[in-house]
């Protein structure tokens, strides 16, 4: 793997990735002047693509418990573009190489690894080290055994650690775990989960390598179906079975285009999950014993819309789903508040990607699954 983190990274960067250009429009905000009250924890983001530059540094301006406060990224040219639009000062920007004497900066407290999945074992590792509290965006890892070794780093170098599951922030999530909980709509019966968008992007960018993102479709937007099959029953599955399409092999040469999973709960229930990088979907339906309640679109940046079976339209204010994440892990930090998405819960779906990968390996075989309650919050 250390073969092609930061230079092969780099090289497919400059190819699809962001430049100064797309930042030129953006809003500026001076974080270190309204911050200095010492209630806010100071956030670097290491890895500075697309989802840094249009999600998170936008939602860190609209955090109540943290700023953007750092930097990490291997291309020179962002490094000056970055510093004027968020006035970061000069020893709060880092490469891949001088990374680790992040360790010495104080006014960083959380590291926020957004680097292709293939490298987010070594960084959060890294940010361990430092002494820093670890967000890692989704998916943890490559392999269960990667959420294991950042776990232990973690837990050895007494850091906090989140996984980058947006949508537990979210309050239409809050709204389904709520109806499961209190059986609104009774038992749930049957969940069916759809996340996917159609790739006609660059064939060169690392999600479609599956050195650097460990898979395909199933490893992007396929952990949201994962994530809504479990909190739309409430519960982990007892097995899964899945299968694997591709109607463009000339374009997902090397990653996983369409996938589809069944999965089986201890209380009966079942669940199907569709996710693919050629088609669009963006739903969770629950079917209940005394109606149902759905989410489209369920998986977005927002605004989220849903409905029940009792003519409700569920309508809450919408903020950005970044900001909210962000914010709740801060809260966990500063106040001791709950963990919405630590890396027990992490770690749980990508025993379940390795299930589904195992199950069309072996022709659709039903994978056991013992999970117990791993990464279970209702």
């Amino acid at each position: 793997m250390k073969q092609l983190t930061r230079r092969s990274f780099n090289g497919l960067a400059t190819k699809g990735l962001l430049g100064s250009a797309f930042l030129a429009n953006m809003p500026l905000a001076n974080a270190f002047t309204t911050n200095k009250n010492g209630k806010k924890l100071g956030v670097a983001l290491v890895g500075l693509g697309s989802y840094s530059t249009y999600q998170l540094a936008p939602s860190l301006l609209d955090t109540e418990h943290c700023y953007l406060a750092g930097i990490v990224t291997g291309t020179k040219e962002k490094e000056s573009v970055w510093q004027e639009k968020y006035n970061i000062p000069k020893e709060n920007i880092y490469n891949y190489e001088n990374f680790d004497t992040i360790a010495d900066n104080d006014s960083i407290d959380v590291i926020y690894v957004v680097l292709p999945n293939s490298m987010h074992a070594e960084f959060c590792i890294r940010a361990a080290k430092a002494g820093k509290h670890v967000i890692c965006e989704k998916p943890m890892a490559v392999s269960v055994a990667e959420c294991d070794a950042i776990m232990n780093a973690c837990n050895e170098h007494k850091v906090k650690l989140s996984v980058g599951y947006r949508m537990q922030s979210d309050p239409y999530t809050h709204e389904v775990k709520k109806y499961v909980r209190e059986k609104t709509f009774g038992d749930v019966l049957f969940v069916s989960s759809d996340a996917g968008y159609v790739s006609n992007g660059n064939p060169d960018q690392w999600r479609l390598n599956k050195k650097l993102s460990g898979g395909g479709a199933l490893m992007n937007m396929g952990v949201y179906a994962i994530q809504t099959s479990i909190y739309g029953t409430g519960q982990n599955p007892i097995s899964v079975s899945a299968q694997e399409f591709s109607t463009r092999p000339e374009y997902f040469k090397d990653t996983d285009e369409t996938i589809t999973a069944q999965f089986k709960f201890e209380n009966g229930a079942i669940a199907h999950m569709m996710t693919s990088h050629n088609a669009n979907g963006n739903r969770l339906k629950c079917h209940c014993s005394k109606g149902w309640f759905e989410l489209d679109p369920a998986h977005s940046y927002g605004p989220i819309s849903g409905r029940t079976s009792n003519g409700d339209v569920l309508k809450f204010p919408h903020k950005r789903q970044q900001a909210l994440q962000m914010d709740d892990f801060a809260k966990h930090i500063l106040l001791d508040s709950k963990n919405v998405a630590p890396g027990e819960m992490g770690k749980r779906d990508m025993i379940i990607v390795e299930a589904i990968y195992n199950s069309i390996r072996e022709g659709g075989q039903e994978q056991l699954l013992s999970l117990g309650n791993l990464g279970i919050l209702m």
